[in-house]
């Protein structure tokens, strides 16, 4: 039997199968995963629109799933890997979970954390463009086919 490698690209990929879920859910296109000893012990995906919530965010979802999985608040141990940059809302929740590594494939370049400040835990290790153009692409396919309906 082949040895699965675990890599920063495996996982993300990952990801990015949570984004095509909200894709064909007509949900904002963003995938998030959260791996601890190589494993994926929390997922999510956009569900703002199905749950008429503005905080059903895929890194919300994977943070709740996470937590719930370990029977613990703090996940700095994990690595999260979502497809596009945390939103504030969402970089405050990574942290105060205390998220060890923060992997995001695309800049968002209007509504990422990054544009008011890092605001990750001082502790948080992050890594950014792994599958940029694959999550950068999905979300304009998304906007456009929004556009024309």
């Amino acid at each position: 039997m082949a040895e699965v490698l675990f890599s920063h690209e495996y996982f993300m990929k990952a990801a990015l199968k949570e984004a095509e879920k909200a894709f064909h859910e007509n949900e904002v296109p963003v995938g998030c995963v959260i791996v601890c000893n190589n494993q994926i012990i929390g997922k999510g995906y956009n569900l703002t629109e199905k749950l008429n919530d503005v905080t059903a965010h895929a890194e919300m979802q994977a943070i709740t799933a996470a937590s719930n999985y370990l029977g613990a608040k703090y996940l700095n141990e994990c690595t999260m890997y979502v497809t596009i940059e945390p939103c504030v809302m969402c970089a405050g929740a990574i942290f105060w979970s205390q998220i060890g590594k923060l992997v995001y494939a695309a800049s968002d370049e209007k509504r990422g954390f990054n544009k008011v400040g890092n605001l990750l835990h001082p502790k948080t290790e992050l890594l950014k463009g792994i599958f940029e153009m694959e999550a950068s692409e999905l979300m304009k396919t998304f906007f456009r086919k929004i556009r024309e309906t």
